[in-house]
């Protein structure tokens, strides 16, 4: 007698769970498709085009305009991630040479928890319902190559 209403207390639950799951993924794709708008070359043209549906005769003025700013943002994206790349390695070379042998251990320590979240995060989100890496090469370690636009 008791069974049938834990069973339905359950079953509630987890059809509650699934709707929530699937809501909560259609509201993170549609707030964040503008802001995924900017980080391709692709995706910059194709936002703007969907945006400001061009007529005939403004296409090719504004192809060029597009052009020119999908080149500028992918290159600014690349050389940012290329220049904090440098930065930290510069601040960990002067940070390490003033710590302990233990503090350098928990450091280390830290590094290889972080490089293991990021590659834990990259795996769940070749599932992910806002993924849209699939046709991209990707280096060994599953970064971007420089000539590739980022996401």
């Amino acid at each position: 007698m008791k069974a049938k209403p834990i069973l339905l207390v359950v079953v509630t639950l987890l059809i509650g769970f699934v709707l929530g799951m699937l809501t909560s993924a259609q509201i993170r794709y549609k707030k964040l498709k503008p802001v995924r708008v900017y980080f391709s070359e692709e995706r910059f043209r194709d936002g703007f085009y969907n945006t400001i549906k061009p007529d005939e005769q403004q296409k090719g003025t504004i192809d060029i305009i597009l052009d020119k700013y999908a080149k500028i943002n992918s290159e600014l994206q690349n050389n940012f991630r290329i220049k904090l790349d440098a930065s930290m390695k510069d601040f960990r070379k002067e940070l390490d040479a003033n710590l302990t042998k233990e503090q350098l251990a928990r450091l280390k320590e830290m590094d290889q928890r972080r490089q293991e979240m990021v590659k834990r995060k990259r795996e769940q989100r070749k599932d992910d319902t806002l993924n849209h890496h699939s046709g991209k090469r990707h280096n060994i370690d599953g970064s971007l190559p420089p000539d590739v636009a980022r996401y």
